[in-house]
């Protein structure tokens, strides 16, 4: 392609971005038709703005006429007009110059009387349109000048555009475009004061509409003091686009998980190609679904995707399209070009998904339509990194599977710019024909099961009352979390009876809300802890992982722990399902998951490590059961933790969560366990997370019978059986020793070709990676108390240096006790480092006499009378625990 041709290629695509603007309500019809000017000149503009507005016909024919109204009243001047007009600006040119001229008389004095110089009533002539002047010209070049002066003021004032026209000339006869009068100087294009401020006030906003038109800017643009301005679209003018009957094919818009009309890439994309847009939802659950077991649509996220599309095919409605929802015939590409047959449509977009057979099913519809002459575009907004873009290249192997590593890989390959979040649409432009859709209901996301007697079993009741699936929703439970809880979530997100995690799991996982502007926001808060950020490099580093490793939801990536001997103990299983263990704390998170379908990331850890560390359980149930009755149950984040938590995955948990000593951490009052467990109500903090040492008397009072109100636990030697789980570990390792690296002790895991070809140079240089036969195999993280215990695989939990089980914050209470005390009253803390200091010098001068020792305090509990809080009973021994 000629260079003056790709030019004027830009030109247009310039253009069809402006025009964005103007069907958004950014830009007014006046303004996009003078930047069309400014852009690609008047001879171009002459022959291409016409072209280039059609497809408004369709989409918007009372745009398209104003603007083709406006295109004709631009052009219809003759050259003698623009002559005319050169030379009126010309004069005035001269005038305003002589009337800017320093006068060299004192401005005490009155001027004297100048050749050609005007009388005041003559220099308001000038600026009075025709029709409106008293004064008669002095000579036959003043008739002139005053009647050509009248009549081009008379225009101007009449007609911004014609201004903006007359001013576009001046410029465009400077930069040597013919058009009027060749030649015309550069003082007379800028000659009269109107004509400079348009031009100026023109090129600006014709500044700020490329700025707002690219899409695709690499620069980082200034944040919003209100973080909420542009979802709301603060100060956009609704544009009206009513259906018009014209052959101009529409654009399918083809929903899956991106239900949002704000940063929605794909939504935007089919704004640009300037046709009718028909969103559509095609439903096809054997799609869904991973060639093993992979629940990808379990009940309760179902359930969430059903309530999410009724809400987003409300907003749709509201900008004045909707959401046409199909069940896939045979497939999705069958259903797709039954839908280009039947509309006429010639492009189909979509937001992209980065499943391996998500992908390759749209990879088979991209190829295929192409080849019907069907354009189809997938865009990236899934993720903050495209997963099938991320590179080992100067990063390496080691460390991978950890999201230490996977950053560097990003930060050493960094891909396209992120880019500023896109605003939502206030409209969106209709066909004349509408494809026959069913309901939603037909597609039965919501149907719940029923009775042999007819009723219906609601089991998502309190799923309903604890989420608003909409997606403002996802930006109210944003902003409150971004007012509040993201103040303790560096020090607190385990807590499991505060509310300082931010809930938005399922709004990312159906696209309600965008990761990009997630990051955005949460960048923009007062409060950036990057623990928060770093969760979002998490749920990257899952779908990297998905696509290096297709099979993670249901084979184990270490090859010697699929010979662990798990139990196959269906009442366990059962049992912590249902939340009935006889471990509170465990019996808590289970029975909030079954009841809102959701349940902390700290929790989350909690059940797993008892399903797998204390119950012998395959990893592969517990995912199975989070993937059905998680509201955000995600394929690859699930898959990606319990093969790490199941000691199958590449990064191992260097820690296992104690059923009892976690509450420590997460719930160290109770209120958690009251709140789900509500036959412990009764129990004193001490003993609510161990009811089984209560005295019989205080569980009578509490009305606990274990068996009855309470289960009993499922199992009671809870260290026995974390010392067999660690001595099956070892033997398995110690059984496939060739999945064993003998110079580290770490496991060996067979590389896919992909990391392979990255990787072959570096495995030459640095020994990084083992090589048996024709298969790659890569030292990986490993667990410090695995690699001893193969040492001495017969050694109890309990003689393991490395023992990774957490007993939690043990001296939790103690030091909130303190904390409040000493905020309360600085004076009694002053006081109290003085006694200590007093003591332990009392101590020192007793044990150097040889003296006996002090008395021991009173470890009994003592009240305060005045206190009426939760810390009115200070712990017996607080004080002197301390010393």
């Amino acid at each position: 392609m000629a260079p003056s041709a790709a030019a004027s290629e830009d030109r247009k695509a310039l253009v069809r971005r402006m025009l964005i603007d103007v069907l958004m309500g950014r830009e007014d019809p006046e303004g996009f038709f003078a930047m069309c000017v400014s852009a690609m000149g008047p001879q171009e503009t002459r022959s291409q703005f016409l072209a280039l507005i059609q497809p408004l016909s369709t989409a918007n024919s009372s745009l398209h006429s104003g603007l083709t109204s406006i295109y004709e009243q631009y052009f219809s001047k003759t050259e003698d007009d623009e002559l005319q007009l050169a030379l009126a600006l010309s004069l005035l040119e001269v005038k305003n110059d002589q009337l800017s001229t320093p006068s060299q008389d004192s401005p005490l004095q009155p001027p004297r009387d100048r050749p050609n110089q005007r009388s005041p009533a003559q220099k308001s002539t000038v600026c009075q349109p025709q029709g409106n002047s008293n004064t008669k010209p002095a000579d036959g070049v003043g008739r002139r000048e005053h009647t050509i002066t009248t009549q081009t003021e008379a225009r101007v004032k009449a007609s911004p555009l014609q201004t903006f026209r007359e001013t576009e000339l001046q410029k465009n006869n400077v930069d040597k475009y013919k058009m009027g009068t060749p030649g015309t100087s550069l003082a007379r294009c800028v000659s009269s004061p109107s004509g400079l401020f348009l031009k100026q006030n023109t090129i600006e906003k014709g500044n700020q509409m490329r700025n707002e038109g690219d899409f695709n800017q690499p620069e980082t643009p200034k944040r919003s003091k209100n973080r909420r301005q542009r979802r709301k679209g603060a100060g956009q003018k609704v544009v009206g686009l009513p259906c018009s009957p014209s052959a101009q094919p529409p654009v399918l818009l083809w929903f899956r998980r991106d239900l949002r009309l704000g940063d929605n890439p794909a939504l935007i994309g089919s704004l640009e190609v300037g046709s009718p847009i028909i969103p559509v939802f095609i439903w096809s659950p054997e799609e869904e679904e991973g060639p093993g077991i992979t629940v990808a649509m379990g009940g309760a996220c179902t359930y969430w995707l059903h309530q999410a599309l009724s809400c987003f095919s409300s907003s749709l409605e509201r900008i004045g399209s909707h959401l046409v929802f199909l069940k896939a015939n045979g497939s999705s590409l069958c259903t797709l070009k039954e839908l280009v047959r039947e509309t006429g449509a010639r492009t189909v977009l979509a937001n992209a998904l980065y499943e391996p057979w998500l992908k390759e099913r749209d990879d088979d519809v991209e190829s295929d339509l192409q080849k019907d002459g069907v354009e189809c575009k997938m865009y990236h907004s899934y993720c903050l990194r495209d997963p099938y873009s991320v590179s080992t290249e100067g990063v390496g192997l080691r460390g991978i599977g950890s999201v230490s590593h996977f950053m560097n890989c990003c930060r050493q390959n960094p891909g396209s710019a992120l880019g500023a979040p896109l605003d939502p649409p206030v409209s969106l432009p209709t066909p004349a024909y509408w494809p026959q859709g069913v309901s939603l209901n037909v597609l039965g996301l919501g149907r719940m099961p029923r009775r042999k007697d007819g009723t219906t079993i609601d089991w998502a009741a309190n799923i309903r009352k604890s989420w608003d699936f909409s997606e403002g929703g996802a930006c109210a439970r944003l902003e409150a979390f971004l007012n509040d809880g993201v103040y303790r979530y560096e020090k607190e997100s385990g807590r499991a009876d505060a509310p300082n995690t931010s809930c938005l799991s399922p709004y990312l996982h159906f696209g309600q809300l965008s990761p990009r502007w997630l990051l955005w926001d949460a960048k923009g808060a007062r409060c950036r802890p990057p623990k928060f950020q770093r969760k979002l490099a998490w749920r990257d580093l899952a779908y990297w992982q998905l696509t290096l490793f297709p099979d993670l939801p249901w084979e184990s990536l270490r090859p010697p722990y699929k010979a662990l001997r798990w139990s196959s103990d269906r009442d366990h299983l059962k049992a912590w399902q249902r939340g009935r263990t006889g471990y509170p704390l465990v019996d808590a998170a289970m029975r909030q998951l079954w009841l809102t379908g959701w349940m902390n990331n700290y929790m989350r850890h909690v059940v797993a490590s008892f399903l797998i560390a204390y119950l012998y359980l395959p990893w592969q149930e517990g995912y199975r059961w989070f993937q059905d009755t998680l509201v955000d149950a995600d394929v690859a984040i699930d898959a990606m933790m319990w093969q790490n938590g199941g000691m199958c995955g590449l990064d191992h948990w260097n820690f296992v969560m104690h059923p009892v000593d976690a509450a420590m951490t997460c719930d160290p009052y109770g209120s958690y366990v009251r709140k789900w467990c509500s036959e412990l109500a009764e129990l004193p903090d001490e003993l609510v997370h161990k009811p089984w040492k209560c005295p019989a008397p205080m569980l009578r009072r509490a009305g606990l019978v274990f068996g009855q109100t309470y289960p009993e636990r499922i199992v009671t030697d809870l260290e026995e059986r974390r010392s067999r789980s660690l001595q099956d570990v070892a033997l398995v390792r110690k059984e496939f020793g060739q999945y064993v690296d003998k110079r580290s002790g770490c496991d060996l895991v067979p590389l896919p070709q992909r990391l392979v070809s990255e990787a072959l140079g570096l495995s030459h240089r640095d020994d990084g990676v083992v090589t048996e036969g024709q298969q790659f195999l890569l030292p990986v993280i490993t667990r410090m108390e695995f690699k001893h215990q193969l040492e001495d695989p017969d050694a109890d939990a309990v003689s393991n240096p490395y023992n990774a089980v957490l007993k939690g914050y043990v001296s939790r209470k103690r030091d909130e006790t303190i904390a409040f005390l000493n905020e309360r009253d600085f004076t009694a803390s002053v006081m109290y480092e003085g006694v200590q200091r007093k003591e332990r010098l009392e101590s020192d001068y007793r044990r150097i006499e040889g003296l006996p020792g002090l008395p021991a305090p009173r470890g009994g509990a003592r009240r305060t009378p005045t206190a009426k809080d939760r810390f009115s009973v200070v712990p017996g021994g607080a004080v002197s625990s301390l010393r």
